[in-house]
């Protein structure tokens, strides 16, 4: 079992063989949604340009593979100028590119401590009683559906896609100079797309915070069960008071909670962290005691799995879209702070425009900028300290 545990989806895509090729028109660093995303809409859009997918692990190894499946409009911090419809534009995406992944737009309710509605359909204990408050765009998707059906149209589309394909440095020469295995690869754009990982190929090393996130999920709870919990209308749901929860229904009847953030001091302690021990497994028991006492109909309720995923937290909850600090040939996308479900794929596809020169990159971020004076010497030194 892998460390981080295992989630409910089943992601069914694996590369086909291919060798790795020494000129690529476009290299995308990442195999989650952003880079599978902006690989098949690059394909989509020029067919004639060469896109090679570079993931260091497999498919949905990451975030995007061990996401709760809640989608949600805007970012984390609210909308942004020129942001656009988040939903709109993540709907019209996957119906252009012919994928299926069991999007359900039913709204998301908002519920607190406070300020609940009467007509609450969910009133649980939790340091106080929590009901409904409002309600918001968004919905839920099956991510493993998601990323294998975006992997699997890029590659019939003509990307190339290679697991297991870690990126150890990237040259920002005139083409860019990627070095993955021994081999290097000539691009003359990029997509870095690995959003809590590879943090120095990004240059957000000084300016994120990665964490590991947690989630649990339920056997299939009777209908009896779901009634009583208030979740008959399949709406996902989170806090906006703390302590924080969020969750939603699978379409087997599973329920779906998640809460806490594991900290670590570098995106590479991530990879240490386990929910079999230490304080990941202690937040995870102590999750699996929260659900049980939200309502007597959970009281005795079976847990089917626990799992973390890596998540990547940014200053003022605004996410990473902009140009590398160290080159124009490259885009840098991520720290979606938990709202990357739908997020990440709209701006997977907007990337794709950017780097064909089609599309103008927005003005509201800014990080990237702010990393530009330290950049060369916080990359190479922590590239210089982790080849050792």
């Amino acid at each position: 079992m892998h460390p981080w545990g295992e989630s409910p989806w089943k992601i069914d895509f694996h590369a086909a063989p291919h060798s790795i090729p020494s000129n690529v028109d476009v290299a995308i660093v990442g195999g989650g949604f952003t880079g599978l995303a902006a690989a098949a809409w690059l394909r989509h859009i020029a067919p004639d340009r060469s896109v090679a997918v570079l993931e260091a692990e497999s498919i949905g190894a990451g975030a995007s593979g061990r996401t709760g499946g809640v989608a949600l409009s805007e970012t984390a911090a609210g909308d942004m100028p020129g942001l656009g419809d988040v939903l709109k534009g993540f709907r019209e995406i996957l119906q252009t590119l012919r994928v299926d992944c069991d999007l359900a737009l039913t709204g998301t309710w908002e519920i607190a401590r406070s300020g609940g509605r009467k007509d609450s359909p969910i009133a649980w204990s939790d340091s106080g009683e929590l009901r409904v408050t409002g309600e918001v765009e968004g919905g839920t998707i099956d991510p493993g559906k998601l990323i294998s059906g975006v992997a699997r149209t890029a590659q019939d589309h003509g990307a190339l896609i290679f697991e297991n394909a870690r990126v150890d440095e990237i040259a920002f020469e005139d083409p860019l100079h990627i070095t993955t295995g021994g081999r290097e690869i000539h691009a003359e754009r990029a997509l870095i797309a690995t959003n809590a990982l590879s943090l120095e190929l990004s240059a957000l090393i000084e300016i994120t915070t990665p964490k590991l996130t947690l989630a649990l999920a339920t056997a299939p709870l009777a209908e009896q069960q779901i009634d009583a919990l208030g979740l008959a209308s399949r709406k996902p749901f989170y806090t906006v008071d703390f302590p924080y929860l969020w969750g939603r229904l699978l379409r087997s009847n599973a329920a779906i909670f998640g809460c806490g953030l594991v900290e670590a001091h570098d995106w590479r302690d991530l990879h240490r962290l386990s929910v079999e021990k230490g304080k990941t497994k202690t937040l995870l028991d102590q999750l699996e005691t929260r659900v049980r006492n939200l309502h007597p109909a959970a009281s005795k309720i079976s847990i089917a799995h626990r799992w973390g995923g890596p998540i990547l937290l940014t200053e003022n909850w605004q996410p990473i879209f902009g140009r590398h600090p160290l080159s124009e040939r490259a885009i840098v996308a991520g720290g979606y702070c938990g709202h990357g479900v739908a997020l990440s794929t709209y701006l997977g596809a907007w990337a794709a425009e950017a780097l064909l020169g089609r599309r103008e990159l927005p003005r509201w971020n800014s990080a990237p900028a702010k990393a530009r004076t330290s950049a060369a010497t916080t990359v190479q030194s922590h590239l210089a300290k982790h080849r050792r």
